[in-house]
């Protein structure tokens, strides 16, 4: 069986410590996005196929009990997506309430006649949740939709200008190229003030200067996310191997460990440990094509 935890605790309520953080549109649709995840968690498992019953279930009654039970049950896939962000100044539980904006948007939004998975579906909305997130975020204090446009596209402008003229532009000079007053020049630099320089195309601080930009990384494919795509299916026979096992596969591909690590982890011998991937493997393979398989 699988269970996920219900992150209210056993009295029903998140206790949080942190400092409360200024509200916005933005985190108050996320803080209605927590709301809907607590309470009694799924405490079953479900097939690929049963998951698209579920997807059809919803489609013809709307039944918000099949919503949520969709949302928990999908809940892993916007865990291990916002880790994807956490070296970025947010707490996790910030970016999980976030992402769980976007798989809800998905789960709603879903088509089951396109034939598509829907971790495949869910991803960009959920990874487009949080770089939404980041983007207005990036605004220390709240300026107007129009500066906060006019300024990053003057940045632009002053690269531009300078690269051109060899020197850094003057406020007309920025004014005349962007075809805008020199007050409006002024007025957006100054609330460019506002804005945090770490954004998603900034490389990595960790990183050497010829690190690849964050959004490449994003981009890129993702084996484990790959793994991730197959949780909901693969679940009921995870269950059923026994628990070392279990601890393997978690290490092997959600971990992304080497088999010499697990097996300094585990205690036995890094061939032992690729004999066992291997017989858990051909377990998962044979239940997944016919669903006859005993470990």
């Amino acid at each position: 069986m699988v269970q996920l935890d219900d992150p209210a605790g056993p009295h029903g309520r998140s206790v949080d410590h942190r400092r409360r953080r200024p509200s916005t549109p933005h985190t108050r649709q996320a803080a209605r996005a927590t709301d809907f995840f607590r309470g009694p968690r799924v405490k079953t498992s479900y097939t690929r196929d049963d998951t698209k019953d579920l997807f059809a279930q919803l489609r013809d009654t709307g039944d918000p009990q099949v919503r949520a039970t969709l949302a928990h049950l999908h809940l892993p896939l916007v865990e291990y997506l916002a880790k994807r962000f956490r070296d970025r100044g947010e707490p996790l539980d910030d970016l999980i309430q976030v992402g769980s904006v976007g798989l809800l948007k998905a789960i709603d939004r879903f088509d089951l006649e396109r034939g598509v998975e829907f971790s495949t579906y869910a991803t960009p909305t959920i990874v487009g949740e949080l770089k939404r997130y980041f983007r207005d975020k990036g605004w220390a204090i709240r300026v107007p939709r129009r500066l906060q446009e006019l300024s990053l596209r003057l940045n632009k402008v002053v690269a531009t200008l300078t690269q051109q003229l060899g020197h850094s532009p003057t406020v007309a000079e920025i004014a005349k190229y962007a075809g805008v007053s020199e007050e409006d020049v002024l007025e957006a630099l100054e609330s460019g003030q506002a804005y945090s320089t770490t954004s998603l195309d900034a490389p990595s601080g960790s990183e050497e200067d010829d690190s690849p930009l964050r959004l490449d990384r994003i981009g890129e494919d993702d084996v484990a996310l790959d793994n991730l795509e197959y949780f909901a299916s693969l679940a009921p026979l995870i269950a059923e191997l026994p628990e070392r096992e279990r601890t393997i596969l978690f290490l092997r591909f959600f971990r992304g460990m080497t088999q010499s690590r697990i097996a300094d982890h585990v205690g036995i011998s890094q061939m032992h440990v690729s004999r066992l991937l291997t017989r858990i493997l051909e377990f998962l393979r044979r239940g997944m094509d016919n669903g006859d398989a005993s470990f």
